[in-house]
């Protein structure tokens, strides 16, 4: 069971996240950053509030059948709102300033290119985790250094240690996306899981649609123009992949965790490709292969095999 909530759902969420980069360039065709997250997070808690209510309903049922079901007193009841209103809104506000920083810097530098910017979570968690006494293997830190050399080459242009606008809004989404990682890591222990989506994605509704109606000038028909990716980013990728994050960080290393997510990069670039038509250049797809790499050797148990080794 751990191996598959450690391992297989982090993946589905990666490529369900690399996938929703093609709906997230089209609705940036229409719609500014705060305009569109604002829709995709009401999506997304409308929908997690049913789901949420279901399993609820579910477990509620399946107790009262075995006899194991017990009332919380009101005290409990007050207790655990408090925790997931208070989880929520952190993280909700978190994840606010990661998806509005990534869809600007979306509209701007396209997909595929996008997807593997926006891993660079995978170097900054570690970083972050040391401040949390989180212990970090050496094969870890050396994933992450290669990864640092595939965003090099993804990133910077020949001869030139610069980068674009588009490219720095990424670099600073990756950033906020790795407190989001963090607070995660922390409150998906107090509270449920779907429920705490449910909540932050209404904070994400909430706080995007101020930000929207303080900056943006949108109709509705900017709205129903990109019906479709709103309801893919919603559905999908907000309401089903962010929830199963949640629940696959739960007890995990959240450094591992981070380094399988951001294969997102990879479904990000195939799917920029196919859809969009999106090309890279030669040294961009080699920085692909990099992080690739780098991902991959941060999945290969090489401390354990040297001590079975050893005892062999």
């Amino acid at each position: 069971m751990n191996f598959f909530r450690h391992t297989v759902l982090p993946i589905v969420a990666a490529f369900i996240w690399g996938t929703a980069f093609v709906s997230q360039v089209q609705g940036s065709k229409t719609l500014d950053a705060f305009s569109f997250n604002m829709a995709r997070s009401v999506v997304a808690s409308i929908f997690l509030f049913f789901v949420a209510w279901g399993v609820r309903a579910w477990r509620k049922q399946s107790a009262l059948k075995k006899g194991t079901y017990v009332e919380l007193t009101p005290a409990q009841k007050k207790d655990r709102w408090k925790a997931l209103l208070v989880s929520g809104l952190i993280c909700g506000t978190m994840l606010t300033v990661a998806a509005n920083l990534q869809q600007a810097g979306i509209a701007l530098s396209g997909a595929g290119k996008s997807g593997f910017i926006t891993a660079l979570y995978v170097v900054l968690v570690p970083v972050l985790g040391i401040f949390l006494k989180k212990r970090v293997p050496a094969r870890v830190w050396i994933s992450v250094l290669i990864a640092v050399i595939g965003l090099y080459l993804l990133s910077i242009k020949p001869g030139e240690f610069t980068i674009t606008r588009g490219d720095f809004l990424l670099i600073l989404c990756a950033l906020a996306f790795s407190f989001q990682i963090m607070t995660i890591d922390r409150y998906s222990l107090l509270v449920n899981g779907i429920e705490l989506s449910c909540v932050q994605f209404a904070v994400v509704a909430i706080e995007s649609g101020i930000l929207m109606l303080l900056f943006s000038d949108v109709s509705l028909a900017d709205f129903t123009a990109v019906i479709g990716p709103i309801l893919y980013a919603g559905i999908l990728s907000s309401g089903v992949a962010y929830t199963l994050q949640i629940i696959s960080q739960k007890g995990a290393n959240p450094t591992l965790v981070s380094l399988l997510m951001s294969l997102e990069s990879v479904f990000a670039v195939l799917s920029g490709a196919i859809v969009l038509h999106e090309h890279l250049t030669g040294r961009e797809y080699l920085g692909c292969v990099v992080m690739f790499a780098a991902i991959v050797l941060s999945q290969v148990p090489v401390e354990q095999l040297i001590a079975r080794k050893k005892t062999d």
